[in-house]
């Protein structure tokens, strides 16, 4: 039989538990739709896009550029993970696509574009161009080295394009997403390109958060660096997972318990028929 105290723990437990569910739904229904201002990150749970990458795993060089945050990794020559947040306003941008690669010497170990030149790979932007169109910066800025991999064409064309098309209509539905992607680096690299010798990553990650919808929730996605067999769906993951599978720590300013229920969904129908 459990004493009286220990009930008393356990009703006072479930209290708070039902007190963060409700203040959760409150800051969701209450907050505002994000305006066309850029950079919205700093919530009132504090910087979204603040990951914590584990130093033990892998080197990181924090890079700040006009729209997204990078951590790099001089190592393996690109980055660990890369994150911005995107608005509905931001999608609707026409800056034209830039397409002109380039070395950031600022960067410590940055590749040069032509270190992918006859490797069979493409240069896969993590933070995509689409995505950046909304200044001349910041599509200046995702053409940068520091935010390149070396994809499998059918990859970079497929469902990780199609996933970057889905992102911008979830932001367009919702008002704003926060989105961190990246190689999966703990895995043994699939091979080395060009002088600088750039790490192949077999997998990549993406996590997206959306906040301000009519609930806030959060999904996760792993993919093989090759052709994704069932698309989309079949790659979609919790951001526990993703968390398991890279070490890194998404979205760690949020609550716990908050962080915690948005963590472990994988509801791919959900966001797929959301609107």
């Amino acid at each position: 039989m459990k004493s009286s105290s220990g009930n008393k723990n356990f009703i006072i437990g479930l209290v708070f538990c039902a007190i963060a569910v409700v203040a959760w739904q409150l800051w969701a229904d209450s907050s505002p739709r994000p305006d066309s201002t850029p950079n919205i990150s700093t919530t009132a749970f504090g910087n979204l896009l603040d990951v914590k990458t584990n130093p033990n795993l892998m080197p990181e060089e924090k890079v700040v550029y006009p729209g997204m945050d990078i951590s790099f990794n001089s190592r393996f020559h690109e980055p660990n993970w890369v994150a911005w947040e995107l608005t509905d306003k931001e999608t609707e941008g026409n800056v034209g696509r830039e397409n002109k690669f380039y070395c950031d010497e600022a960067v410590a170990g940055c590749a040069d574009h032509y270190d992918y030149n006859y490797s069979g790979y493409d240069r896969g932007h993590m933070a995509p161009a689409g995505d950046m169109k909304w200044s001349e910066e910041s599509m200046h800025a995702s053409f940068s080295m520091a935010n390149i991999c070396p994809q499998a064409k059918a990859l970079n064309t497929g469902a990780w394009k199609r996933l970057e098309e889905k992102c911008r209509v979830w932001a367009k539905a919702d008002g704003a997403i926060f989105i961190v992607c990246g190689p999966v680096l703990t895995d043994e690299p699939a091979d080395y390109i060009g002088d600088s010798r750039v790490a192949v990553p077999r997998r990549f990650f993406k996590v997206i958060l959306s906040p301000y919808g009519d609930r806030m929730r959060g999904i996760g996605f792993i993919m093989p660096n090759d052709k994704v067999t069932g698309g989309m769906q079949a790659a979609a993951v919790s951001i526990d997972e993703v968390e398991r599978v890279t070490g890194h720590d998404f979205f760690s300013s949020l609550p716990d318990e908050i962080e915690n229920e948005v963590e472990k969904q994988c509801d791919f129908h959900y966001w797929s028929t959301h609107k």
